[in-house]
């Protein structure tokens, strides 16, 4: 028997940093996600294998199905799943109980240097098929807000924001009309967002700057013109550089680009969206980022 499992992939359009202090974000799932299939053996343990989107075998790995201790090689990477597996378990005692062994495989649909949510599918996969709470196992496993684990489960634009402890999602209908002038433009730099978390927290961000962050994000989800959408996202830029004390991404890299840029979650890696009407492609290839997908082509 043969039990599979889907979980989207995600973009921080709004909010990136503040919304680990309540800001509203906007937050998209994307077209591209991780799905977790598990298949019963005899085997006494439960052998894993993950795939990039090339069908690249990256993870490799075996653990005894009784105490879930690791059997191979053990990396960097084997460990994490491990001890995802260990509180998956401590969450639903029930989960990977009374079995004689498993075969799992995931496979990803993005590469895994774009920082689409390898991590958060993964999680959101595991929780699903443990039948636990998404958001208790990212909390004693990871830092972050969890917009990428309300992304992971969604289907269309959310508005998130955690309110007392809780996350509180909000699904939008965010299809603009200009959206055929919207790009997303890898970095070529694959950011680290707990790294990126654990520097914002040495701030000292206050109320009314949430408070900002909130109303641009409920702004631009409603922008009915790419004049209106542009202007926000630029306002949006300007509020997050000063809190972070960071060049926004134009400034420091695509300041004769005619359209606006937006740096998106993590700063400094990862994808930024752009918005053009002409030869916008053409504008990035020819600075070395090859990596350009319409927004259509995206969410």
């Amino acid at each position: 028997m043969k039990t599979s499992f889907y979980s989207a992939g995600k973009l921080l359009i709004t909010g990136e940093y503040a919304v680990l202090d309540g800001a509203y974000a906007l937050a998209i799932p994307t077209r591209f996600g991780q799905t977790l299939s598990v298949m019963e053996t005899s085997s006494g343990s439960i052998d894993w294998k993950s795939f990039d989107v090339d069908q690249h075998c990256w993870l490799e790995a075996s653990f005894s199905v009784n105490t879930l201790e690791l059997r191979s090689e053990h990396t960097e990477e084997s460990e994490n799943l491990g001890k995802l597996l260990q509180l998956a378990q401590k969450l639903n005692p029930a989960f990977l109980k009374h079995c004689d062994g498993l075969k799992v495989e995931t496979h990803l649909q993005f590469s895994r240097k774009w920082g689409l949510g390898s991590s958060s599918t993964l999680l959101n996969n595991i929780a699903q098929w443990a039948a636990i709470d998404p958001y208790q196992l990212l909390k004693n496993r990871f830092s972050g807000s969890g917009y990428d684990i309300a992304c992971a489960g969604s289907k269309q634009p959310i508005l998130y924001r955690i309110k007392k402890g809780i996350p509180e999602i909000s699904p939008i209908d965010f299809n603009p009309s200009f959206k055929d002038n919207l790009y997303f433009v890898y970095l070529n730099k694959k950011q680290n967002s707990l790294s990126a978390v654990v520097n914002y927290k040495k701030t000292k961000p206050n109320k009314k700057l949430t408070d900002e962050i909130s109303l641009l994000a409920q702004s631009i989800a409603e922008a009915s013109t790419l004049f209106e959408f542009e202007k926000l996202i630029k306002i949006h830029e300007s509020v997050v550089s000063k809190l972070i004390g960071q060049k926004p991404v134009q400034q420091e890299l695509f300041s004769d680009f005619t359209g606006t840029v937006k740096s998106l979650g993590a700063w400094g890696g990862d994808f930024a969206l752009a918005t053009g009407s002409d030869n916008v492609a053409a504008y990035f290839e020819s600075k070395g980022y090859t990596t350009v997908i319409p927004f259509s082509d995206m969410i």
